[in-house]
Protein backbone atom coordinates (compact mmCIF):
# COMPACT_ATOMS: atom_id res chain seq x y z
CA UNK A 1 0.00 0.00 0.00
CA UNK A 2 1.41 3.43 -0.95
CA UNK A 3 1.88 6.22 1.58
CA UNK A 4 -1.15 8.20 0.34
CA UNK A 5 -3.26 5.02 0.43
CA UNK A 6 -2.11 4.32 4.00
CA UNK A 7 -2.89 7.92 5.00
CA UNK A 8 -6.40 7.68 3.53
CA UNK A 9 -6.95 4.27 5.17
CA UNK A 10 -5.92 5.71 8.54
CA UNK A 11 -8.40 8.59 8.12
CA UNK A 12 -11.19 6.10 7.28
CA UNK A 13 -10.22 3.87 10.22
CA UNK A 14 -11.11 6.66 12.67
CA UNK A 15 -14.41 7.62 10.98
CA UNK A 16 -17.14 8.06 13.60
CA UNK A 17 -14.69 7.77 16.52
CA UNK A 18 -13.18 10.41 18.83
CA UNK A 19 -10.44 11.47 16.36
CA UNK A 20 -13.17 12.15 13.79
CA UNK A 21 -15.23 14.11 16.34
CA UNK A 22 -12.13 16.17 17.17
CA UNK A 23 -11.67 16.87 13.46
CA UNK A 24 -8.21 15.34 13.14
CA UNK A 25 -7.05 15.45 9.52
CA UNK A 26 -4.16 13.15 8.61
CA UNK A 27 -1.74 14.65 6.08
CA UNK A 28 0.87 11.87 6.11
CA UNK A 29 1.07 8.44 7.72
CA UNK A 30 4.26 6.44 7.14
CA UNK A 31 6.46 4.23 9.31
CA UNK A 32 8.83 7.22 9.61
CA UNK A 33 6.31 9.84 10.79
CA UNK A 34 2.70 10.87 11.13
CA UNK A 35 1.59 14.43 10.33
CA UNK A 36 -1.90 15.72 11.12
CA UNK A 37 -3.85 18.93 11.74
CA UNK A 38 -6.79 19.93 13.90
CA UNK A 39 -8.83 23.13 13.96
CA UNK A 40 -9.19 24.68 17.41
CA UNK A 41 -12.99 24.94 17.58
CA UNK A 42 -14.68 26.72 20.53
CA UNK A 43 -16.15 23.45 21.84
CA UNK A 44 -12.59 22.05 22.18
CA UNK A 45 -11.48 25.00 24.33
CA UNK A 46 -11.28 25.83 27.99
CA UNK A 47 -12.55 29.02 29.63
CA UNK A 48 -9.66 31.08 28.24
CA UNK A 49 -10.71 30.29 24.66
CA UNK A 50 -7.61 28.15 24.11
CA UNK A 51 -7.37 24.48 23.23
CA UNK A 52 -8.17 22.29 26.25
CA UNK A 53 -5.34 20.10 27.54
CA UNK A 54 -7.49 17.00 27.17
CA UNK A 55 -8.05 17.78 23.48
CA UNK A 56 -4.30 18.24 23.03
CA UNK A 57 -3.66 14.89 24.72
CA UNK A 58 -6.29 13.12 22.61
CA UNK A 59 -4.79 14.63 19.44
CA UNK A 60 -1.27 13.51 20.38
CA UNK A 61 -2.44 10.07 21.54
CA UNK A 62 -4.13 9.50 18.19
CA UNK A 63 -1.00 10.48 16.27
CA UNK A 64 1.20 8.25 18.45
CA UNK A 65 -1.18 5.34 17.97
CA UNK A 66 -1.14 5.90 14.20
CA UNK A 67 2.69 6.02 14.22
CA UNK A 68 2.77 2.74 16.12
CA UNK A 69 0.15 1.15 13.87
CA UNK A 70 2.26 2.08 10.83
CA UNK A 71 5.12 0.04 12.34
CA UNK A 72 3.23 -3.00 13.65
CA UNK A 73 3.86 -6.51 12.37
CA UNK A 74 0.99 -8.01 10.39
CA UNK A 75 -2.01 -8.87 12.58
CA UNK A 76 -0.70 -7.12 15.71
CA UNK A 77 -2.68 -4.51 17.63
CA UNK A 78 -1.67 -1.68 19.95
CA UNK A 79 -2.87 0.27 22.97
CA UNK A 80 -1.40 3.19 24.90
CA UNK A 81 0.04 2.14 28.27
CA UNK A 82 1.70 5.41 29.32
CA UNK A 83 1.61 9.02 28.21
CA UNK A 84 3.52 12.08 29.43
CA UNK A 85 2.54 15.54 28.25
CA UNK A 86 4.43 18.79 28.71
CA UNK A 87 2.16 21.75 27.97
CA UNK A 88 4.35 24.58 26.70
CA UNK A 89 2.07 27.09 24.97
CA UNK A 90 -1.50 27.90 24.05
CA UNK A 91 -3.48 27.46 20.85
CA UNK A 92 -6.30 30.00 20.56
CA UNK A 93 -9.76 29.24 19.22
CA UNK A 94 -10.05 29.72 15.48
CA UNK A 95 -6.51 28.55 14.72
CA UNK A 96 -5.14 25.17 13.66
CA UNK A 97 -2.62 23.00 15.41
CA UNK A 98 -0.26 20.62 13.66
CA UNK A 99 1.19 17.46 15.10
CA UNK A 100 4.12 15.30 14.13
CA UNK A 101 4.69 11.90 15.71
CA UNK A 102 7.75 9.71 15.29
CA UNK A 103 8.50 6.29 16.72
CA UNK A 104 11.73 6.70 18.71
CA UNK A 105 11.74 3.06 19.87
CA UNK A 106 10.37 0.16 17.83
CA UNK A 107 10.57 -2.89 20.08
CA UNK A 108 9.00 -6.31 19.92
CA UNK A 109 6.60 -5.65 22.84
CA UNK A 110 6.54 -1.85 23.10
CA UNK A 111 7.00 1.20 20.94
CA UNK A 112 7.69 4.72 22.17
CA UNK A 113 6.47 7.69 20.15
CA UNK A 114 7.25 11.36 20.59
CA UNK A 115 4.70 13.85 19.34
CA UNK A 116 5.14 17.59 18.96
CA UNK A 117 2.07 19.79 18.75
CA UNK A 118 2.58 23.27 17.28
CA UNK A 119 0.35 26.28 16.72
CA UNK A 120 -0.14 28.04 13.39
CA UNK A 121 2.76 30.30 14.27
CA UNK A 122 5.06 27.29 14.58
CA UNK A 123 5.45 27.70 18.34
CA UNK A 124 5.46 24.59 20.48
CA UNK A 125 2.14 23.90 22.24
CA UNK A 126 2.95 20.50 23.72
CA UNK A 127 5.52 17.73 23.73
CA UNK A 128 4.11 14.25 24.32
CA UNK A 129 5.94 10.98 24.87
CA UNK A 130 3.88 7.82 24.95
CA UNK A 131 4.52 4.13 25.26
CA UNK A 132 2.41 1.79 23.16
CA UNK A 133 1.99 -1.90 23.93
CA UNK A 134 2.41 -4.18 20.94
CA UNK A 135 -0.20 -6.94 21.18
CA UNK A 136 0.82 -9.94 19.11
CA UNK A 137 -1.78 -11.64 16.93
CA UNK A 138 -3.64 -14.47 18.60
CA UNK A 139 -2.20 -17.89 17.85
CA UNK A 140 -4.34 -19.87 15.45
CA UNK A 141 -5.80 -22.97 17.01
CA UNK A 142 -5.63 -26.19 15.07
Amino acid sequence: MGDSDFTAATQRHFKGLLPDVLGIEFAEVTPQKVLAHMTVRPELCTLGHTLHGGAIMAFADTLGAAATFANLPEGARTTTIESKTNFVGAAPAGTRVSGESVAVHKGRTTMVCQTTVRGEDGKLVALVTQTQLVIAPAAKSS
